[in-house]
C-alpha cells in the first residue's frame, strides 16, 4: 500500500466505516500549478501526469492537494500520481470506487 495513489483510512472506528481519498481529476490541479519544474502536466480529462525525469522531489505537489491525494513514495522521493486507468474500481469489493467521464 506505499505506493498506492488511492488511501484508504478509518473515518473513526468499525462503525463508522472507511474515507476513501483518490485523485478527484481537477480541471485546474493546484499540484500541477505549483510544480516548479512542470514536471506535472494537465492530462486531458482532468487530472495530471506524471513526468519523473523533470521532478526534482520537492514535494510542493503533495502540500498543494486540497483533498490529500497526492501521495508521496519515499523509496524514489517522487509523487504518486494517479493515471485514472480504473484498475481500482474492478478490486473494490463493496463498489466504493467508480470512474466516470465528467
Amino acid at each position: 500500500m506505499s505506493r498506492s495513489a488511492i488511501l484508504v483510512r478509518s473515518a473513526g472506528g468499525i462503525e463508522r466505516g472507511f474515507t476513501i481519498v483518490v485523485c478527484r481529476a481537477c480541471k485546474d490541479p493546484p499540484c500541477a500549478r505549483v510544480c516548479p519544474t512542470e514536471a506535472l502536466s494537465l492530462r486531458p480529462g482532468g487530472g495530471v501526469l506524471l513526468i519523473p525525469s523533470k521532478c526534482i522531489g520537492c514535494g510542493n505537489c503533495v502540500s498543494a492537494c486540497d483533498i490529500g491525494a497526492v501521495m508521496w513514495d519515499y523509496e524514489s522521493m517522487k509523487p504518486i500520481i494517479c493515471t485514472h486507468c480504473g484498475y481500482c474500481v474492478g478490486f473494490c469489493p463493496h463498489n466504493v470506487l467508480g470512474l466516470e467521464e465528467v
